[in-house]
């Protein structure tokens, strides 16, 4: 007995040391490879199907195609191991694969893996291996290529590849830019930056004196200045709260104007018998000798005429600001922005930055995307998981303690990619919003991009029922464990994306969120009025226009096997019970059978307004069909694609409309056609601040002959629907591949100062809608451009000499823009977009610089770089190159 014993320990000793050692073997090849091996990403031809690939065959929508190649250099010594697989982000499927040494299968969303297959023959030590691939569409940018690949091995502890932190491991050169031979897009390289400046001139203080950002509707100045001096401002406001009188105390001290009450004096007070429109946030304001007067509708228009004032006043030690007469009130209700914090967390502070610049622009509407299939980003009481595990990203195959990596996360969660506001937090942001005259506009996704919501209540489910509390586990459940319909969402995750709007389940896991949500809004002060419920892209892709059975024949189409393809929810029997009960038609329309019941909830919580994205409410009959009063869509078909008579559809069926244009209001989209410019372009190629200044919210047909399409060609429009108008104007940043808080305030500003101005001033050049009214770029010409280049000529100047300033005083890492220039007669010419801003440049690669004053000779150098500078010269632009 006592023999057995010792040699039953002693086995299991041994079996021990195996496990062990094997766990070091993989942890080791682990170390090895994210160490040694670097990898690089060439593109090698977007336009692939026109080079002799078959992208139909190989199931690409509409039949578009690229080459790239990815390289793996071994620096050390030979890895012949094979226990090991990297894990890495793309954003476009993977189609084929030329190496027969490894194979990359598609897990879900963007997450692939790249593993070794039996030929694989090790990496040879100080030597590359190649991996030919053909993937889906373009990889225009180099941005397209997300960043933290990983290594793992059986046991180990996952690493990044070390080169890949960052996005400088990808090439892309030649004419790799164009996404087809008629792309008509111009490249912006220093010379054709330069010829886009041209025609903005530096104005002097004089033309610039007492403009204010957004536009006044009536301006009339004086010609005295009123010196602010070392007494600086005494506000006297009176029917103003102190919340919000603390948040202007705060704005004149971070422009060092000191409060005192022998300073200038700001008096305000409310009147509305003084405004005939009666419009929220409408005011006077005087500037006189004395005093400063402000006459305003309410207390929203006591706010906007000192941030008026604040408007007029500069950075520097001895400001002044003119003597003037201002009548003024907003254009649009609803002037706002849409911040994702789902595919990509953003902090806290960040939010606050974010809400500080939207009260200094008049813009009064917070959209705040709190979920999505990759996060879910806002703590819910009585529901941990959410945040537990649908706010992390990790390498968890299992998902039980996080989602899978997505995005450039990598396998920790360590960075943005994980992150959620806890509630305190959230009551926070509410409050700090309302003290700004902001309204705070929640939007939880649903039907689709449900992910992170449904994988959080799969975890609970499974705990509770682990506990043998089956009602409690099946409270929340978001699925239909029947449910097994082959489906892809537009990101290429499957039917776990999709929340079951057929069940009992999913309408009380919406009640409980709403509730929980109302309740932090009424500890902030502001009871939740809107409730925006999402509803875009609840779709199958692979059902798409883009796509064509097997056996189908017409050309230009990628060809799959459509007949193991189905609608979301097709196989559900919960669905498959509504139809046979006529409760709906068509599987197809339970997106906004599930608006409509939501609305019911929302209608229960004393919440009369309801907000969605257009597609999730496109088969309810009106918007009379919904239990609230109001029901406003953002409206984002793209203009060259119908939209612009398509927004008429909405109106006239009796919804209120939000402009949210992605061919010129989505600002994850690049400033400029470049390929180091970050940012997705599927709508557009670039939204730059003079396209969203010059576009035309309330007659959308008038933008086709200010714009181009997205491959740069002219295109008509044509409204021949009755059109209302909008309700407002929206613009958006979604965060897919915006992974921190710089790279949003470099994708926001300064190209938010543009909303704001079209949202609040309705400018000269703007037609009035008229019903059957052609447009077209180069061919009509009912637009007054030269009053457009003027205005924007002003509007440049003022960005450039003095709203970069502030944007510096508050921290905000804003995008500098790269300068225009060029080489005429020996010398460098320079020009920047934003007139005041400094341009320097160098002639020894970037050693030194020097200050560009004006045409300067070059002589005896190869190449000069330029750059622009930050007013508070701490920050440059990216540099770039002239060839002599």
């Amino acid at each position: 007995m006592k023999k057995s014993k010792i040699l039953f320990t002693s086995i299991v000793s041994l079996l021990s040391f195996g496990v062990a050692s094997s766990a070091y073997a993989s942890q080791k090849i682990v170390d090895e490879i994210s160490s040694k091996l670097s990898v690089k990403y060439t593109i090698v031809d977007n336009q692939a199907g026109e080079h002799g690939v078959d992208c139909a065959i190989l199931g690409a929508d509409w039949a578009s195609c690229f080459k790239a190649t990815i390289s793996l250099n071994n620096d050390g010594e030979a890895i012949n191991d094979k226990d090991w697989a990297i894990y890495f982000s793309s954003i476009r499927m993977i189609l084929a694969v030329d190496n027969d040494q490894f194979k990359i299968t598609h897990l879900t969303g963007d997450l692939h893996k790249i593993e070794p297959t039996e030929k694989f023959t090790g990496f040879p030590a100080k030597a590359s291996i190649d991996i030919p691939i053909i993937g889906e569409y373009w990889q225009l940018s180099e941005s397209d290529v997300i960043p933290r690949w990983y290594v793992t091995s059986t046991d180990a502890t996952p690493k990044v590849i070390s080169n890949t932190e960052l996005d400088d491991f990808v090439s892309l050169t030649g004419e790799q830019w164009k996404r087809t031979p008629d792309d008509h897009n111009i490249l912006m390289t220093t010379v054709n930056r330069f010829e886009r400046n041209a025609d903005i001139k530096p104005l002097d203080k004089k033309a610039m004196r007492g403009q204010i950002i957004p536009t006044p509707v009536k301006l009339t100045l004086a010609e005295k200045d009123i010196q602010l001096g070392k007494n600086g401002i005494h506000l006297q406001l009176k029917g103003f709260n102190d919340a919000s009188l603390a948040v202007l105390n705060q704005q004149f001290n971070n422009l060092n104007i000191p409060l005192t009450d022998k300073g200038y004096k700001i008096v305000a007070n409310i009147d509305v018998t003084k405004f005939k429109n009666g419009v929220s946030g409408a005011y006077q304001l005087n500037i006189g000798d004395k005093q400063a007067t402000i006459t305003a509708f309410d207390e929203r228009g006591i706010f906007y005429g000192v941030e008026s004032i604040l408007s007029l006043i500069p950075v520097n030690e001895n400001p002044t600001i003119a003597m003037l007469k201002v009548e003024d009130y907003p254009r649009f209700d609803y002037r706002g922005i849409m911040l994702d914090t789902g595919r990509n967390f953003k902090t806290k502070q960040a939010v606050l930055r974010l809400l500080d610049q939207m009260a200094s622009y008049k813009l009064n509407k917070f959209h705040f995307h709190l979920s999505d299939d990759e996060g879910w980003r806002i703590e819910i009481p009585g529901l941990p998981e959410l945040t537990e595990v649908g706010s992390k990203r990790c390498h968890d195959l299992s998902e039980n303690k996080c989602l899978l990596p997505q995005l450039g996360s990598g396998p920790d969660s360590d960075n943005l990619g994980s992150g959620y506001f806890s509630r305190d937090d959230y009551i926070e942001i509410v409050k700090y919003a309302k003290d700004r005259f902001i309204e705070v506009i929640p939007e939880i996704d649903m039907p689709a991009h449900a992910r992170a919501a449904i994988v959080s209540m799969e975890a609970r489910y499974q705990r509770l029922m682990q506990e043998g509390k089956q009602a409690e586990a099946n409270e929340f459940r978001l699925v239909d464990p029947s449910d097994d319909s082959n489906t892809t969402t537009v990101q290429f995750y499957d039917r776990k994306s999709y929340l079951n709007p057929c069940l009992d389940s999913s309408k009380r896991f919406v009640d409980k969120v709403i509730t929980e949500i109302a309740k932090m809004h009424n500890q902030a002060g502001q009871p939740l009025t809107v409730w925006h419920f999402g509803g875009d892209e609840a779709k199958n892709i692979r059902l798409g226009p883009g796509y064509q059975d097997i056996h189908a024949k017409e050309a230009g189409k990628g060809l799959i096997d459509q007949s193991i393809e189905d609608l979301p929810w097709a196989k559900s029997q919960a669905c498959q019970t509504l139809v046979k009960q006529g409760t709906i038609k068509d599987i197809k329309h339970l997106p906004s059978y599930f608006a409509i019941e939501a609305s019911k909830i929302v209608k229960n919580h004393g919440i009369n307004h309801m907000q969605a994205w257009q597609d999730g409410v496109k088969y309810a009959e009106s918007a009379k069909d919904f239990a609230v009063d109001k029901v406003t869509v953002n409206f984002w078909d793209t203009l060259y694609w119908g939209g612009f008579d398509s927004a008429s559809e909405w109106t006239n069926k009796g919804y209120q409309i939000v402009i949210s244009n992605p061919d010129y209001v989505y600002l994850d989209f690049p400033y400029e056609v470049n390929t180091l410019e970050p940012g997705y372009y599927w709508a557009t190629r670039f939204n730059d601040e003079r396209k969203i200044f010059s576009f035309a919210p309330n007659n959308l047909p008038q933008n086709a002959e200010t714009s181009v399409d997205r491959d740069g060609n002219p295109f008509n429009a044509k409204g021949t629907l009755d059109w209302s108008g909008s309700y407002g104007l929206s613009a958006q940043l979604w965060s897919e591949i915006v992974r921190t808080d710089n790279q949003m305030e470099y994708m926001i500003y300064p190209r938010l100062i543009a909303v704001a101005e079209r949202a609040w001033h309705q400018a000269d050049w703007e037609i009035a809608y008229q019903k059957d009214r052609e447009f077209s770029k180069g061919t009509t010409h009912y637009v007054d451009q030269n009053q457009l280049l003027k205005d924007w000529t002003l509007f440049a100047n003022l960005v450039g000499q003095r709203e970069l300033s502030k944007l510096d005083l508050a921290k905000i890492v804003y995008r500098l823009p790269t300068p225009g220039a060029k080489i005429e007669n020996g010398k460098l010419i320079a020009n920047i977009v934003y007139p005041g801003l400094a341009i320097e440049y160098s002639t020894n690669q970037g050693e030194s610089w020097q200050r560009y004053k004006g045409p300067v000779a070059i002589n005896n150098v190869e190449h000069v770089l330029v750059r622009s500078v930050s007013p508070n010269q701490k920050r440059t632009s990216r540099a770039v190159g002239l060839k002599m």
